[in-house]
């Protein structure tokens, strides 16, 4: 087993300046130690190569006395740490810009960017392709690192500042996207309504799957194990993210950063390891001063209810570091994880709901696609999270789900839909909205076979007074005296078969102003904003317009509502899972082995929409697994009071309505107070079915 397999990293990310490179390591080293790291990662070449490298078209740090590569290495090891070697090629030292400028990115008017003596490289140009190779060479040859990770990989736009400079439109790029494509020129638009910028798209994918499989070769060829890590899934072993701010990020703010991130990667790649990094800083430009300890708090926490390890990073050492206020949160919680080492790194599903997040060169339904995922984490619904790029490869696993989920993804691939049509014909219920499904071709005849429904015109309501009419409460539980919920954004109409039922009839718009003229709306007999087809023993739902995407951006729980009262009627089991925990209580439960749940608690009420306080105690939390086995124990790994076990007890959701009836098997947790985090091992002596 590679030493990353065992998914346990505590990892630390000292992103050093040119001005570290002579940086005292026996200090660095002592300060991970109280840290409990056992990663650490620090910059090894590329923009700045901080040890002395031979290569000619290296920038080598100014003034360096010693090898700091080196001798971080050597005590790293000592201190039973791992080291991780940091690279930069999206750029170089405008004195290689000086001696060959034809490596480097062009704007369409031909020109280079340089950002404060540091000038952007392209990866079609024979910096990143072949020199960038000699850099990994000369390290991994002379120096014994455990890893080595890639920053700012593939294409890259903007400066540091923010500025979009558009597609890269040197020489290597127009005749390498000229051969690829079969003799088309670099799109003039960053449209993905031009055809040649979608194909552009496909392109870049392309060509940067083909340097990591270059870079792949290279580094596997060793004998040591050496992990590859960048934020691209293809041909990596530990694929990064990062939670991060930045005050000009349009919102809402994504509270849920880390969780959507280890999930949309450890649910859909089985050979992968996911490490989410948390950002200390408020952004780029504020390296200096870290966000709220309430909010890392949440982010590594999440990380690890998760089925993750820790990361995270500061901007040089801790040395003379301006913001320590952090440190005792991240000591904290590696701390927590170290202790419980044994209990973490081998999460298994409990899910029995799979949402597709989009994926390919052209990612379409993300804002739909996270109101889902917002949706089902606030109603404690278990799910997980298949990456679309996974999921013909996942394909045997979907038979396991009672429900999949498919949030505007227009065009999946012919293994794709193989995929999903096998898992309905073995009885699993499908949800589909927004766009989901409208490419022309194979997709539309999947749409006609599975959900019986025929995709017709499309129409755009942003300042008309659209609504669909919540006709049936048997249907829409939520809605007992709101009979309109708004419409906003695209609405496609849609020709229902004789296996589907109409749901949703939508209200024609009408005159909305002044307040005399607000009348006049007529109820469709044409127009749906649902369907529910039944085939036998299998379902599916179509909703074709996006609440999900309306959820997210204007957080009106009539959308979630309407989802989730669709995705009832296709849950005929019922949920897994049963708590009565408020919905800004994060639930988090995965199996250990056939006899052994973890479960965690996260308490996020204390995020108030933008900032984040120190939560509010929840008292007197319950949560049921059902249906997992009999004689159970209980043991705790984190909590403020003292939690019980035992059978099921009848109560209610958040919502006041009574849940699905339990079943033999069935276990009740019961948490006397949440201040702010729990978790729990469930372990039974006769495993349920």
């Amino acid at each position: 087993m590679a030493w990353w397999e065992r998914n346990n990293l505590r990892l630390i990310q000292n992103n050093l300046r040119e001005s570290d490179a002579n940086l005292d390591v026996d200090l660095l080293i002592s300060e991970l130690q109280r840290l409990s790291t056992n990663v650490l990662m620090i910059n090894a070449g590329g923009i700045v190569a901080f040890y002395p490298t031979q290569l000619e078209y290296h920038y080598r740090a100014a003034g360096q006395q010693k090898d700091l590569l080196a001798e971080a290495i050597e005590k790293a090891h000592k201190a039973g740490m791992k080291l991780i070697a940091r690279f930069d090629f999206s750029k170089a030292h405008e004195s290689i810009y000086a001696r060959k400028p034809e490596w480097f990115y062009r704007t369409r008017k031909g020109e280079a960017v340089n950002y404060h003596g540091i000038v952007h490289t392209c990866i079609n140009g024979e910096y990143q392709r072949e020199y960038s190779l000699k850099l990994i060479d000369e390290v991994i040859s002379n120096y014994d690192v455990d890893g080595i990770f890639f920053n700012m990989f593939g294409y890259q736009t903007q400066d540091y500042s923010g500025h979009d400079y558009g597609i890269c439109c040197c020489d290597s790029c127009r005749t390498r996207f000229r051969d690829w494509s079969g003799g088309l020129e670099l799109p003039e638009t960053e449209s993905l309504l031009d055809p040649t910028y979608r194909s552009y798209k496909q392109f870049q994918q392309a060509t940067t799957r083909e340097m990591l499989d270059r870079i792949h070769t290279l580094v596997k060829s060793r004998p040591k194990d050496i992990a590859i890590s960048t934020y691209n899934e293809h041909k990596v072993d530990i694929v990064r993210k990062e939670s991060n701010t930045d005050p000009i990020r349009p919102h809402p703010v994504w509270l849920y950063s880390a969780s959507e991130n280890i999930q949309s990667l450890e649910d859909s790649w089985d050979d992968k390891l996911v490490s989410n990094c948390s950002i200390n800083a408020i952004d780029l430009i504020h390296r200096f001063t870290g966000v709220s300890s309430h909010e890392v708090n949440i982010r590594l926490k999440q990380n690890i209810a998760s089925g993750s390890g820790l990361d995270f990073c500061i901007i040089g050492v801790f040395d003379g570091y301006p913001d320590r206020e952090n440190l005792p949160t991240v000591a904290e919680v590696f701390n927590y994880h170290r202790r419980n080492e044994a209990y973490y790194g081998r999460f298994l599903s409990a899910a029995d709901i799979a949402l597709i997040k989009p994926g390919g060169p052209i990612a379409s339904g993300m804002k739909e696609y996270s109101g889902w995922y917002k949706a089902l984490k606030e109603h404690h619904l278990l799910f997980d999270v298949l990456h679309q790029n996974a999921l013909a490869d996942q394909a045997k696993r979907l038979g396991n789900y009672q429900a999949i989920i498919v949030p505007a993804i227009e065009e999946l691939t012919e293994d794709q839909l193989r995929a999903l049509e096998e898992a309905y014909r073995q009885g699993v219920r499908l949800l589909a909205t927004g766009s989901a499904l409208t490419a022309e071709g194979e997709n539309r005849d999947f749409l006609e076979r599975v959900f019986d429904i025929r995709a017709g015109s499309r129409h755009t309501f942003e300042r008309e007074a659209a609504y669909f009419q919540t006709a049936d409460k048997t249907v829409f539980r939520h809605f007992p005296e709101r009979d309109w919920v708004i419409v906003k954004g695209t609405f496609m109409e849609m020709s229902i078969g004789s296996n589907a039922k109409a749901q949703l009839p939508f209200v024609e718009p009408s005159t909305f102003g002044p307040p005399e003229r607000a009348f006049g709306h007529r109820l469709s007999t044409e127009r749906f904003g649902a369907s529910i087809c039944t085939d036998g023993p299998r379902a599916s739902v179509y909703v074709p317009w996006s609440p999900g995407e309306l959820y997210y951006r204007y957080g009106y729980e009539d959308h979630k509502h309407i989802v989730l009262d669709l995705l009832e009627q296709l849950m005929t089991n019922g949920p897994k899972a049963i708590t009565n925990a408020p919905h800004n209580v994060e639930l988090f439960v995965h199996r250990l082995d056939e006899r052994t749940h973890i479960v965690h608690l996260l308490n996020l009420s204390g995020f108030n929409g933008i900032t984040y306080f120190e939560p509010v105690p929840v008292h007197g939390i319950q949560i049921t697994l059902r249906g997992i086995g009999e004689a159970a124990s209980l043991k705790v790994l984190a909590s403020e009071s003292s939690a019980v076990i035992g059978p099921p007890s009848a109560h209610t959701n958040t919502a006041g309505q009574p849940e699905a009836a339990q079943t033999t098997g069935d276990v009740m947790i019961t948490l006397p107070e949440l201040r702010d985090f729990a978790a729990f091992v469930v372990q039974v002596e006769t495993p349920g079915k």
